[in-house]
């Protein structure tokens, strides 16, 4: 009798081990999460540095924040619109402009022009090759405004406020995607700041670029992950690659709610 019995506790207990093993992969899955473009990640296997906001020593960095990437007039809206639909960058950004307008918080821009003598360059990279074809930041000259306004190279209208306001650095532009070409790393380090809050476009060209960068240069860097946006091809998708470099590199990523939230409990407000 308890013989034949043996197989049958057995066969309960193994069915019983392999419900607990569901049970608890499945309690995994639902408290482990990657990051997203609006959730930041949540027991991802990576470790969270984290990102301590400091007032006197914390800026936000905003790359491109212009026309040919943002409004759907755009000379890029057709390959990076989704992606900044779907992320809510725009209005995501102006959060930022809009927090820091509150707080007092420095910010800098990382802008992207092209005057005229740069067309003249022999070689390009591939996605450099596509903007100058487009005509995408073109400005007529270095020491003129004249046909700037209005045009692709200028500031989303809606961020206008914030940038020329008298307080906000206008670095200048960087020429391929990243801030060594420009005097970025040089107005942070005038302005007393160490941490950088980062956002902008795009995703996995100039934002990335900027936060390598800064990060090379000894800067403690988070990326706000839907305050930026990438283009999507029907073979690549430029967001989601810097989503994962975003994680693997920088001292946190996080979305704007929970960013704007942090920045003003940091300030006192």
């Amino acid at each position: 009798m308890s013989i034949s019995r043996f197989p049958l506790k057995l066969a309960l207990a193994s069915a019983g081990l392999a419900g607990l093993l569901v049970a608890q992969q499945n309690a995994t899955a639902e408290t482990a999460r990657a990051a997203t473009a609006t959730m930041p990640p949540v027991n991802d296997g990576l470790p969270m540095p984290g990102f301590k906001i400091d007032p006197a020593t914390t800026a936000i960095v905003i790359t491109d924040p212009q026309n040919d990437f943002l409004s759907p007039d755009g000379v890029t809206w057709g390959v990076v619109g989704q992606s900044i639909t779907e992320n809510g960058t725009v209005e995501n950004l102006e959060a930022l402009f809009k927090v820091a307008d509150q707080t007092g918080m420095p910010v800098f821009v990382s802008p992207h022009f092209y005057f005229e003598h740069d067309h003249k360059w022999e070689f390009e990279g591939t996605l450099e090759t596509l903007m100058h074809s487009i005509g995408m930041f073109d400005r007529p000259h270095s020491l003129t405004l004249e046909g700037f306004e209005g045009s692709g190279a200028d500031w989303l209208e809606r961020y206008k406020p914030y940038i020329n306001n008298g307080k906000t650095v206008v670095t200048s532009p960087h020429k391929v995607y990243g801030p060594e070409t420009n005097d970025l790393v040089l107005q942070l380090r005038k302005a007393g700041i160490s941490k950088v809050i980062l956002g902008g476009m795009s995703s996995n060209l100039c934002t990335e670029s900027h936060m390598r960068e800064l990060i090379e240069q000894g800067f403690e860097v988070m990326v706000v992950t839907d305050a930026t946006a990438g283009a999507i091809t029907p073979l690549y998708n430029g967001y989601d690659a810097s989503l994962t470099n975003f994680r693997m590199i920088a001292s946190a990523v996080d979305n704007t709610d929970n960013t704007v939230k942090a920045i003003k409990a940091a300030h006192g407000k």
